[in-house]
Order: C-alpha cells, then sequence, then structure tokens
C-alpha cells in the first residue's frame, strides 16, 4: 500500500488555505495519489454540529478532524485539512496522535498577514467583525497561536496558489509521500 499522510494547513480564515489544499489535490490526484480536502466548514456542518467557537469546542473539533485525517492517511490517503486550528496545543495533540501510529504528518503554516486576509475577506468574516456583528474572530479578537516551528512557512500574498501547492508538494516528494 502507498502510504499517506496529514498535510495541515493551518492560518488565518481567509489566509488561502482550502486554496492551496484544493491545488494540491488536484496535483495528487492527477499523479494517481488518493487525496480527500477535509474542509473545516464541512466538518464543522457534518462532524462537528453544535459545536461553538470556545477554545474547548475548537480544541474538540481539531481533534475530530485529526482522528479522521489520521484515519484516512493511515489506509493511503493524503488527508489536506485546511483548518485553522488556532491553539498550539490542539495541533499538537494531533501530531502527537500521528506519530504515536507512526503516520506522517506535515504541518504547513499559510503566514498570510490578516491585513491581505481582511482584504480578501472571502466569507466577509472580517466586514461583520468590523462592523461589529461578529466576535471571536481569529487573529483580530481571538487568539491565533503561529506555528514555531512548521515543516513549511508559506506567505500566500507573495506567490501564486500553484506555487504554493508546489512548494507543499515538494515537502511531500522530500519524504516520500508524495
Amino acid at each position: 500500500m502507498t502510504t499517506g499522510a496529514t498535510v495541515w494547513l493551518t492560518g488565518l480564515p481567509s489566509a488561502g488555505k482550502t486554496t492551496i489544499a484544493h491545488e494540491l489535490a488536484a496535483r495528487l490526484r492527477e499523479q494517481g495519489r488518493p487525496a480527500e480536502v477535509l474542509d473545516g466548514d464541512e466538518i464543522r456542518e457534518f462532524l462537528s454540529a453544535g459545536l461553538g467557537f470556545s477554545r474547548e469546542d475548537r480544541h474538540t473539533n481539531v481533534q475530530r478532524i485529526g482522528f479522521v485525517a489520521e484515519l484516512l492517511a493511515r489506509n493511503g490517503v493524503i488527508a489536506l485539512v485546511p483548518v485553522i486550528a488556532p491553539y498550539a496545543d490542539s495541533r499538537e495533540a494531533v501530531r502527537t496522535r500521528h506519530e504515536a501510529n507512526g503516520t506522517p504528518y506535515v504541518e504547513v503554516h499559510v503566514a498570510t498577514p490578516v491585513e491581505v486576509c481582511a482584504v480578501r475577506d472571502v466569507k466577509g468574516l472580517y466586514a461583520r467583525q468590523a462592523a461589529g456583528e461578529l466576535t471571536g474572530l481569529t487573529g483580530v479578537d481571538d487568539p491565533y497561536e503561529e506555528p514555531e516551528k512548521p515543516d513549511l512557512r508559506i506567505e500566500s500574498q507573495h506567490q501564486t496558489v500553484q506555487e504554493s501547492a508546489a512548494a507543499v508538494h515538494a515537502v511531500l516528494s522530500e519524504r516520500g509521500l508524495a
């Protein structure tokens, strides 16, 4: 069986995580590699319905996603996880689970500055927060703990989506995973 892996793309809302994940998934599938994108919004709708955005609920959501990703990865799938996961301890718990099971794990920090994310504002979250309609926006009025030592740091504002996906693909290739 081909080795799978989890690629966790963490970063602020509108950083480009999901766009990069879908571009990378297409590239992997063209190579005949099974790849799945575990989109944070879809997971919240179907797997984590009922959870809010408290620190505890965010941790629970990340652990659920981490469990599914590890399950896919240990069965040969490249699980691409474009999920904010704002807390370092939650991300570390996911990494530890992968290590305990011998499953490859790659953490990618999509390090797009909040000012750029606010301009992109894919879902209108920054505008709603500025208008006082939304509180608890990660990186604005709720914490985001940047990874100290990610496997890869991408500054998406300085490169195309294709270049960002290629950078992640290169890390996977170096590790014999793509």
